[in-house]
């Protein structure tokens, strides 16, 4: 089974910065990208960043310059720096790992990101 840990989530105050990392475990069938997602209550989780197995990045418009999205060699792993932080960056991050386009998406537990004076 496929298992997704992730770790790094906090209390920051505006303009600081946080990383976060999720480890995979186990095999993902037909794999082709990772990503970080958000949700806070009332709101349907929404793309915060993703990355393809292409190597491409795609971000939210309002994260772009502040966020980027990384991974390593073996693709087992995903990460989220984020700098610049904002009182509406807070949310629950979910990292993800997606295969067949989208189709199928393995979650992590989920992370609390709270950005606050």
């Amino acid at each position: 089974q496929v298992h997704l840990a992730e770790s790094g989530g906090g209390l920051v105050q505006p303009g600081g910065s946080l990383s976060l990392s999720c480890a995979a475990s186990g095999s993902i069938p037909d794999f082709n990208g990772m990503g970080w997602y958000r949700q806070v209550p009332g709101k349907e989780r929404e793309m915060v960043a993703t990355l393809t197995n292409g190597g491409q990045t795609n971000y939210r418009d309002s994260v772009k310059g502040r966020f980027t999205i990384s991974t390593e060699s073996g693709w087992n792993t995903v990460y989220l720096q984020m700098d610049n932080l904002q009182p509406e960056d807070t949310a629950v991050y979910y990292c993800t790992f997606y295969a067949l386009g989208g189709a199928i998406m393995y979650w992590g537990q989920g992370t609390q990101v709270t950005v606050s004076s």
